[in-house]
């Protein structure tokens, strides 16, 4: 056994208040102890950790990171247990980055902590060495507070006060759960805030989210200007006696419309068949933005 050492890893060792003195009140932090090894490990007998809760790693500063570690080698081991359903391999808890991008690099072997830990420690080890990261995504985060509650059979109430915040903060993280995939790629990805989405969500028509959060980001709104619209749109969605009369085709094609333009549309039709249909628009933008939709070149007529 390699004897006892401090290792930085990224400091979330045990020192001062929060989540690092959470990680050592369990045993979790990321210190050697007399229980644990150190060794170096082929690293195609690491697999990742099935808990998880970060998703998403950009290729850019990976393949970055790898280029130096070509040049001076992994400076902090990372830290694994074996799998309980398989000796010969090994689990990890942290230090994810540092082994893809070792595969990256062709590394052979990767500097190891071997520590034993149950499920419920790893689940939480893992998800707590995650959220001290500054570049958690939202979603990221909020996948990690409904492990928590999900693995440890915690609630809402006990998740925040186990990491020290609001219970508010961690309902309003789960919320962003409940979008559609579509507009979950878009958070992830940068192109919508977690304000934006959380006002998103207060659209009455949720068959309307996708739309207009695509039109969020192509008008450049502000959560304010995003605010509004989604007042405007509840609004224009509360149903009038005439429209509670209409024939089960007609609703269905206009809300086949709305969902299409992301706006209020009001639909016609007379015994014969004949009929009209009126699209809502907010602004010269919003007309310009349908236009778009309809293929129609103003500068062309």
């Amino acid at each position: 056994m390699v004897k006892s050492k401090k290792t930085g890893l990224g400091g979330l060792g045990a020192k001062g208040g929060g989540l690092g003195a959470l990680f050592a009140d369990q045993g979790l932090d990321h210190t050697v102890n007399g229980s644990d090894e150190v060794r170096d490990i082929t690293i195609d007998k690491i697999v990742a950790n099935p808990f998880q809760p970060r998703r998403v790693f950009d290729q850019n500063k990976l393949q970055e990171l790898a280029d130096s570690i070509k040049q001076n080698g992994v400076l902090q081991p990372i830290i694994v247990r074996h799998n309980p359903k398989n000796n010969s391999q090994y689990e990890l808890l942290a230090g994810e980055r540092r082994w893809r991008a070792s595969q990256l690099a062709d590394m052979t072997t990767i500097s190891a902590i071997v520590r034993k830990l149950d499920d419920d420690q790893m689940l939480q080890a893992a998800i707590l060495e995650n959220l001290q990261r500054e570049d958690l995504t939202p979603l990221e985060e909020a996948q990690a507070y409904r492990d928590m509650m999900d693995g440890l059979n915690l609630t809402q109430a006990q998740v925040a006060k186990r990491l020290g915040k609001a219970r508010s903060a961690v309902a309003n993280f789960l919320r962003l759960l409940n979008l559609p995939d579509e507009v979950k790629s878009l958070l992830n990805a940068g192109q919508l805030s977690m304000g934006q989405a959380r006002t998103l969500l207060g659209l009455h028509n949720k068959r309307r989210i996708t739309p207009v959060a695509k039109r969020t980001i192509a008008e450049g709104m502000t959560v304010r200007q995003l605010e509004q619209l989604v007042n405007k749109l509840n609004e224009q969605a509360t149903p009038t006696k005439n429209q509670a009369s209409l024939s089960p085709y007609i609703k269905a094609s206009t809300t086949a419309l709305e969902d299409k333009f992301g706006t209020k549309v009001h639909m016609t039709r007379n015994r014969k068949g004949a009929g009209k249909i009126e699209i809502t628009y907010l602004s010269d933008e919003d007309l310009n933005r349908i236009f778009d939709m309809l293929n129609i070149d103003l500068d062309e007529q």
